[in-house]
Formats: C-alpha cells, structure tokens, sequence
C-alpha cells in the first residue's frame, strides 16, 4: 500500500480545512492546484482513482473547438482558442501543436472550400498561434497520404490545433501532485458518504474503500468536482443547482500504427459527426463515437466496435481491412455536458463542453459542471477567484500555479542528461528521447531521477517491454504518485496499458517486479487483483 496515501489519509480527519474537493478529474485536479498553491488549507478525495473515469478518456487534443463555429458559438471558440494557446505556452513538452488532415466525401452537407473558410478564421479567432490552414484538391490528399481512400473525396484541408504528447490521465495527474507539492492533503479510493453543514463547517463522513474504514473531514467550504457522479452527489448534500448533466459517450480503439504520418486524419463519419485517426506513439487511436446514454456508467459494445471498424475500413485504403483482433485497447468515457434547469432536455447533440459553476452562497457549497481540457487552467483561476469571495484567506493570491519550470531548470537538467549520454539508453522502441520524455513527466524531479541512474545504472533497466518505462520511474511511481492498484500505474500513471497487448503485459518478464517495487508485501495480491479485472 502506498505509504503517502496511508499517511494522508490519516491527516484527514486530524485537521479542519479551508476547502474539501470532492473529485480528483480534471476539474477537482486544477482547483487543488490552484487553491493550494495560493495559500488555501485543502483537502482532495475521489472514491476511485486519479482521473478514474472522464478524464482518462478523452482523444487527448487540446483543441479551440472548431466544431462550434457550426453552431455559431463563436464567443466559445475565441475563449477555447485562447485557452488552447495558452496551454501550449505553459506547457510546451506536453500541449504541441499538430497538423489536422481532413478529407470531405461528396454529398457532404458543405462544400470543402466552405469549410476551408471556417478553418481560416479559426486560425484568425487563434491570433495566428499556429501554421495557417492550406486548402487541398482530392489528388493532393491521395498524394500527401496515400493511406487515405480518396476514391470519393472531393476536397480537403489542412488546419492546426494542439493535442497531448502523454496521456490525459497523466497530464490530470501532475496537477495533483502539483497540488500536494503545495500542501494538500489527497488521497484516492476515498468516497464521500454524504456531507452536513453544521455551524461554520461541513462535516464529510468519508470511507476508505479499500479497508472499510470511515472517518469524518471537516472543512469551511466544499467543491463538488465529482465530473458525471456531481449530480448525484448534491442529491445525497441536498444543494438544488441552476445546472445538471446530460451524457454522451465516446469510445475509441486504439490499434498498431496505420500511418507513418504525425498528423491527425481527420473524416466525417457515416453519419455526419467528426472521426479521427490519432497518432499515440507506437499505436493509432481511433474514433470516437457520440452516443446519449442516460448514465456515467458506459461500456463498449459490439455495436460500438463495428461503427469504428466499419468506418475506419470505409474511410482509409488499407491493405487489409481492421478486425476486432486488431485492437490492442479500448477507451470508453461519459462526456457530462452542462445544461440549466432540473426537467426536460435539451437537443445534446448541440450541447458545448463549455463548464458552469453553481455556488450555494449561504452554505459555501460549489458544484463545477462540464468543461474540457482545455479550459483547465480558466476553471481552477474561477475557483479561485470564488473561493476568495466566500472569505477564505489566499496569501498567496497572485502566485502561478501552472506550467512547466523555467527554463533554468530544464537547461540544468539537459545539460546533465548530455553529460551523462542519457539519451542513448533510450529504448527502441521509443518514438522520443529519454530526456524528453522525462522532462515532460517529471520536470524538475527528472534531475534527482537521472542522479539515481548515474549512482546506480541498473536503475535505467527497462522492466516492461515495450513499455517505455525503465526502473527508475516505477520507483518514482512507488514513492510519489500514490499508485494502489496496478491499473493506477498502468492505464493513468502511464499509458502501457494503452498500447500493450494486455497478454503481452501479463506475460512480461519484469512484471512481478514492478508489481515488488510498487507494492512490496503485497505485490502477489495486486498483481492477482490485476489479472482478475483484465479476464472478468
């Protein structure tokens, strides 16, 4: 058991905090960061994992919302764009920019040139931050990317926008480590029973919900972060809110590379909605689909698979057309869109991942609705900037508490890895350098990592093939980034489970000692926990 996570949850209950963050997804993860970066006494719990469940799901782009032009939302793009841009400036290791190849079949509802046009001022609405569209005839497409089947393709055009290096969980991840490097007080696999307001204070009853134990938070003011579950959540607090949830699920495959090429492919689908054929290193991640369900709780059907295969197989020329055995791993989340009112429905197809923000004033009670990537930073600075009106002191209230370290620190540490030859331990299956990688990861702590492999060189083994990952980083893992289950490291901590077969990863001979160096005594009882979810 991770003895961070023992330790903290023993702090709990031992201390009264300003604010108590329910969720640890992308929302609950940027409040943490910027709350206790600013001086804000703060605790964090979610029942499951660290972007357990929406925010390890995304297509990892973090994009200005061109989609939304269609449906004139054009106050939403320019505050996406600017969002977009902003994130790439703060994080240049991990939001690049990439090329979007799109191809539009004939009959399609708008001629190419229209859509071209569209992409033109979502260039312009992004203050020129990236290269400008170019317009493509069907023989430049079949030219420029021969795996695309142009037979019915009309016309084209390349566009820009930006997307994650790593994985969506990882990118959540290092805001919650962030936020514990400030002081906060998180923990994962902790759910909230239910919360009272007693006086001045919110009293959680809160579970372990590996060991059963209950014990009571409390805090001055509560967020409810809880991504598709804040519903139900306020329910349980009885808080009445201006918005609620509606739920679309999007799936994705992710299969061996199809396309040598760094860009994203981008379609229409069969029937009408935006498809994508995504780059993620050694794998090709594809979809996603649009599906209204009624719960968070979602699966990949068969039905869901076929309308992938089918459309992947119709869209590109491959040499042989993508089966179910094909895919290494599936991807399956609810996307929580924002709607006003408790009755009827709104037309969800037409719903933005634009966020909201509820607050019960009287009882210093925040529900955070929606939102995407994207917008990350903007939501932890308005809960910031609410926190503050509800009286709780920010000492620190200017200070920044995103982005990556100044560049003196990554010179340091550059300058060490060349002197070291770091780069050549890379593995060969790597689509990057090892200093790259691990400067994107771990920032400033990649420099104590490369000592530890320069006093121990066993330390840079690679314990998993193909997984990218070498000795020193599952150590790191162990220590730092409160990993409780296997699938933490794997599927969120890491992405090898993304793109390693799950046979292959079981029949690694390096496994049982990763699972020793994550979970020592109880290393045979993670690794069997582990195995039972992947055959269930």
């Amino acid at each position: 058991m991770s003895s961070l996570r023992t330790s903290n949850i023993q702090k709990l209950p031992a201390s009264t905090f300003d604010v108590l963050i329910v969720g640890g997804g992308i929302n609950g993860a940027v409040s943490a960061a910027a709350l206790a970066a600013k001086g804000v006494k703060v605790a964090l719990i979610d029942r499951g994992d660290f972007a357990g469940f929406t925010s390890s799901n995304s297509s990892n782009l973090a994009w200005g919302g061109i989609k939304y032009l269609e449906s004139y939302e054009f106050a939403l793009v320019n505050k996406l764009c600017k969002s977009r841009n902003h994130l790439m400036r703060s994080y240049p290791s991990t939001v690049k920019e990439i090329r979007f190849f799109t191809s539009i079949q004939q009959g399609f509802r708008f001629p190419p040139f229209l859509i071209y046009l569209g992409t033109v001022l979502y260039w312009m609405m992004g203050r020129f931050k990236t290269i400008m569209p170019v317009y493509l005839s069907a023989k430049k497409i079949k030219k420029m990317e021969g795996v695309v089947n142009a037979d019915k393709v009309k016309g084209g055009f390349e566009y820009s926008d930006a997307y994650l290096y790593d994985n969506d969980a990882r990118f959540v991840f290092n805001f919650i480590r962030s936020s514990m490097s400030y002081g906060c007080i998180a923990a994962n696999y902790v759910e909230s029973l239910g919360s009272k307001r007693e006086g001045a204070l919110w009293h959680t009853e809160a579970k372990d919900v590996l060991s059963g134990e209950c014990f009571n938070i409390r805090s001055k003011v509560i967020i409810n972060a809880a991504g598709p579950f804040v519903d139900g959540l306020n329910k349980v607090n009885q808080q009445n809110t201006e918005h609620h949830h509606v739920f679309s699920k999007g799936i994705h495959l992710v299969v061996n590379r199809l396309t040598h090429s760094n860009k994203v492919l981008t379609f229409f689908a069969s029937d009408g909605r935006l498809f994508f054929v995504i780059p993620m290193g050694p794998v090709t991640c594809i979809g996603t689909t649009d599906t209204q369900v009624e719960s968070p709780y979602a699966a990949v059907t068969g039905a869901d698979r076929q309308f992938v295969l089918n459309n992947v197989n119709k869209l590109l020329a491959l040499d042989t057309p993508l089966t179910e055995q094909d895919i290494i791993a599936e991807r399956c989340g609810v996307r929580p869109l924002a709607i006003k009112g408790q009755g009827g429905k709104a037309d969800w197809v037409q719903l933005s991942r634009k966020h909201a923000i509820d607050i019960n004033q009287a009882e210093a009670y925040l529900s955070i609705f929606g939102g995407k990537l994207t917008d990350c930073i903007n939501v932890g600075e308005e809960v910031a900037g609410l926190i503050k009106d509800l009286g709780i002191e920010q000492p620190y209230a200017d200070f920044k508490w995103y982005g990556e370290p100044d560049d003196s620190v990554k010179n340091e540490f550059m300058h060490r890895a060349k002197l070291m030859n770091f780069d050549d331990l890379t593995p060969a299956t790597s689509s990057e350098p090892l200093s790259r990688r691990f400067w994107r990861r771990y920032g400033r702590n990649a420099i104590n990592m490369l000592e530890k492999i320069r006093e121990n060189p066993q330390k840079a083994e690679l314990l998993i093939e193909n997984s990218e990952y070498l000795r020193v980083e599952i150590e790191h893992a162990a220590e730092r980034e409160m990993v409780t289950k296997l699938e933490d490291f794997l599927r969120r901590r890491s992405k090898i489970s993304l793109v390693v077969r799950k046979e292959d990863i079981l029949a690694a001979p390096g496994l049982k000692e990763a699972c020793q160096i994550l979970f020592g005594d109880e290393a045979e009882a993670k690794l069997q926990e582990y195995i039972d979810s992947v055959e269930a």
